[in-house]
């Protein structure tokens, strides 16, 4: 199995669920937003101090980002981790760009499932260290 490094996003997350024909929503903002159109829903990942209180939501996820970029013919690496925490009993919503892939865990689960990952041979970097490299880039 392949060591993988995962990075703890600051803040928190909501998934939120939309009609199918909704416009992109102007709230849709954080560090990590993701948008799927379906058939039946528009899906939003955003920052959920974003997110109006009205809107159909999962809130208090926190991400965890796969160091990247990933290569297109790697195989397996989003097997590895979710197996990893549906061993732990840690619910997941993935998702995946063309860079890397994303890991939400619930916030309650965060600490958990670090330390699963961590015990499975996968180097967490907290968010504290993600945050001070970020800044120093800008």
């Amino acid at each position: 199995m392949i060591a993988l490094e995962l990075q703890v996003l600051a803040g928190s997350y909501a998934v939120s669920r939309l009609s199918p024909d909704a416009p992109v929503p102007e709230w849709a903002q954080g560090e990590l937003v993701a948008l799927t159109r379906t058939p039946d829903e528009l899906s939003v990942v955003s920052a959920v101090e974003s997110v109006p209180a009205s809107v159909e939501s999962e809130r208090s996820w926190r991400a965890l980002r796969v160091a990247g970029p990933l290569d297109f013919s790697l195989v397996g690496i989003l097997a590895a981790l979710s197996g990893v925490l549906a061993r732990a009993e840690i619910p997941i919503f993935a998702l995946s760009t063309f860079d890397t892939d994303y890991l939400l865990v619930g916030d309650r689960d965060l600490e958990r499932a670090v330390r699963a990952l961590e015990s499975a041979g996968h180097r967490v970097v907290p968010e504290e260290c993600v945050s001070a490299a970020t800044a120093g880039q800008r």
